[in-house]
């Protein structure tokens, strides 16, 4: 069973990503220790608050560390993290997210609140309460990871692993012509991220954008009666009409997912080995991730990163259909 501590800016594809990691809660083949948000799509509050409404919409309610939730379940944390980035100004993505996150559509309070300690020292503590179990899975800016980095130097050895969803090598970028949106928020956060000490996995715009749901998936979504599905297909129309006109077609691409299925189902993937950097200082170039692709001897000594260059594509899109109509 995987071990999974979520860091997200929760908008449209980390809700959906937060459904399929439900689903595995739900048939015991995860456990979900908690959830810590970050600036990003919105505010790294509103984040939280629309994790608790997703969670709460499958039944997990939120819980103080360590605290029981109902009917014996225990329940999750929810943190709220660093609501800018390190170096930068912050930006959010009301145009591909809605203003709240999770498509304008009027969603109600949650009933549960996140708890007073901050995404970065939950970080922490639970990898400090597991050691060498966690899988640290992170779906927004790294600003979290970063600061978790500086507050405990021996972290890198106490995280199982690491899975990200950011980045891009041989992909067009997605809010800079060569920067992907999650690196772009905070690079030094990022380029932290990469240098440290730690088993990382990185899943880019290379093999997320050739996962884009189409009409036969949303269709799918469409027509199951649950509320986890109509949920679902609501938040989504709001995404698909903002990916259209880049897909040339009705669909999205549900990034977030990807990696979060990664994490599990490693086999699902393929992968090439390389260090990674960020450019930090670039006029144009911000942002980017970068690697060294020649076939030369290595002259960067940071450890290589496991970069996802490609998936299973329609294993990753009938699982996650699956997954969200099992709820």
């Amino acid at each position: 069973m995987s071990t999974i501590l979520f860091d997200c800016d929760t908008g449209i594809d980390d809700a959906i990503t937060l459904l399929y990691l439900a689903s595995l809660v739900r048939a015991g083949e995860a456990e979900l220790i908690g959830v810590g948000t970050v600036h990003g799509n919105v505010d790294a509050r509103t984040g939280a608050l629309n994790t608790l409404r997703v969670l709460e919409l499958v039944g997990i309610k939120g819980a103080e560390a360590g605290e029981a939730g109902e009917a014996g379940e225990a329940g999750v944390p929810v943190a709220v993290g660093a609501s800018r980035p390190m170096a930068q100004d912050v930006h959010y993505a009301a145009d591909w997210h809605g203003a709240d996150g999770l498509g304008d559509i009027g969603l109600p309070e949650p009933a549960g609140r996140p708890v007073a300690e901050s995404a970065a020292a939950q970080i922490v503590r639970l990898a400090r309460s597991r050691p060498g179990e966690v899988t640290l899975l992170a779906t927004g800016p790294l600003t979290n990871l970063g600061a978790a980095l500086l507050l405990d130097p021996e972290l890198p050895a106490l995280v199982r692993e690491v899975v990200v969803m950011g980045g891009a090598f041989d992909h067009p970028g997605n809010i800079t012509t060569h920067a992907e949106a999650n690196i772009w928020h905070d690079p030094e956060a990022a380029d932290l991220v990469f240098a440290a000490d730690w088993p990382v996995v990185l899943v880019p715009l290379d093999a997320t954008h050739p996962t884009a749901v189409d009409d036969r998936w949303l269709d799918g979504l469409a027509a199951h009666d649950s509320d986890a599905a109509r949920f679902a297909t609501r938040i989504l129309e709001f995404y698909v009409t903002a990916y259209t006109p880049t897909l040339k077609r009705r669909g999205a691409v549900i990034h977030d997912a990807l990696a979060a299925m990664l994490a599990v189902r490693p086999e699902l993937g393929t992968y090439v080995e390389r260090p990674v950097r960020v450019e930090l200082r670039g006029e144009l170039t911000r942002g980017t991730t970068v690697w060294d692709a020649r076939s030369l001897p290595a002259e960067d000594h940071r450890r290589p990163v496991r970069v996802a260059v490609g998936s299973d594509v329609t294993t990753f899109q009938d699982r996650l259909l699956a997954a969200v109509r099992s709820l």
